[in-house]
């Protein structure tokens, strides 16, 4: 399974009106099993890459595809196989806990079996179990994190996109986080997530980009990159 390429960008670039490049002939592959980490400064075009692929922002040039299938043409394809965690999760907030979970499993086709366990498994995991009844307004900024991770993974998916995923988590639910990505991308799932915490990058992923002012400036295992120095001292290189 390893080595199969799920998300594949190729020659990705977005123009804004005025004529400026936010992502500029972004090229990478993140195959089965990987996770891989997406750096640069704020600016530096992460978000804009992460939402194309996702199918949020249209595309000047380029293509996307994700498991075989193009992001354009093939939208629906895509996001069954995709699951995607923004930034700052938007979540339905007149909707109970459980009640947003099985909307996400309808949306995805889940039978009852399988929904029942998956969120009886990651509710139990990342401990909001008891607060599933409770309406999805009144969940700090912690928890709705943690509700938008949990509907990511209840349908398997063979990619999970995040940015910033570690944002507003608390260090037990960021250590949970960390060994399900791991036990997911063992089992061949495909990860690709932003962020600005170099260390967790460093000890969690196996690949990596650097992206600087739109432009694709390193990718490839995180072992190459780093050698014997820190992530940090070779990013701060790099944007030096």
């Amino acid at each position: 399974m390893e080595g199969k390429a799920i998300l594949e960008i190729k020659g990705y670039t977005k123009v804004y009106g005025e004529g400026k490049k936010a992502a500029d002939n972004v090229c990478l592959t993140v195959e089965a099993g990987d996770i891989y980490g997406f750096i640069g400064h704020n600016g530096a075009g992460k978000s804009t890459t992460i939402r194309a692929v996702v199918g949020v922002l249209d595309f000047t040039e380029g293509e996307i595809f994700i498991d075989g299938h193009s992001v354009k043409n093939e939208a629906i394809e895509c996001k069954k196989i995709t699951a995607y965690i923004p930034d700052n999760p938007d979540l339905y907030e007149n909707l109970t806990g459980i009640q947003y979970l099985n909307f996400i499993a309808d949306v995805f086709g889940m039978d009852a079996a399988s929904r029942e366990n998956a969120i009886k498994k990651y509710s139990d995991l990342f401990e909001i179990t008891d607060s599933l009844g409770d309406l999805v307004g009144s969940y700090s900024h912690g928890m709705k994190q943690k509700l938008a991770i949990i509907s990511a993974l209840i349908h398997e998916p063979k990619l999970i996109v995040m940015d910033e995923p570690f944002v507003g988590l608390d260090p037990k639910a960021s250590y949970t986080l960390k060994q399900i990505m791991h036990e997911m991308c063992a089992k061949g799932t495909a990860i690709f997530f932003s962020t600005h915490v170099l260390d967790v990058a460093e000890k969690l992923c196996n690949k990596v980009a650097i992206i600087k002012k739109g432009q694709i400036v390193y990718t490839g295992t995180m072992e190459k990159l780093t050698g014997d120095k820190s992530l940090e001292e070779v990013f701060l290189e790099v944007e030096g």
